[in-house]
């Protein structure tokens, strides 16, 4: 298995598939990191040769991943928070954030549904 950017990644997948494992990398991220390195987006990772393999951590390590990119994520949350923010406000409470509907969905963030006593069929 290889490794970039501290995960590993599948031998035996194309190498356009296999760098989505990474946080923060999607399937047309992949395909410009591919391209950035001189390689086969088709290429089976175990198929590559070490030459490959540094030319794709240098692209990766030219945009934020992982560990940098989850940090920034919370920290903006935070500060929204901070600011007491609409957005702010319901990542406190725990319910969605971009203008979902709660009255009949949302049961993960918002629990289990609760009954209403005395409520008629």
């Amino acid at each position: 298995m290889a490794r970039i950017k501290g995960v590993d990644i599948p031998n035996d997948k194309q190498v356009g598939i296999s760098l989505t494992y990474i946080f923060g990398i999607g399937r047309q991220l992949a395909k410009t990191i591919c391209k950035e390195a001189n390689v086969n987006p088709e290429t089976r990772v175990k198929d590559l040769n070490d030459d490959e393999l540094a030319r794709i951590r240098e692209a990766v390590g030219n945009y934020q991943t992982e560990g940098d990119l989850r940090r920034e994520i919370t920290m903006n949350i935070k500060t929204k928070m901070e600011m007491n923010s609409y957005q702010g406000t319901r990542h406190k409470k725990g319910l969605p954030v971009r203008g979902q509907r709660t009255n009949r969905n949302a049961r993960t963030r918002k629990g289990k549904g609760k009954t209403i006593a005395n409520k008629k069929k």
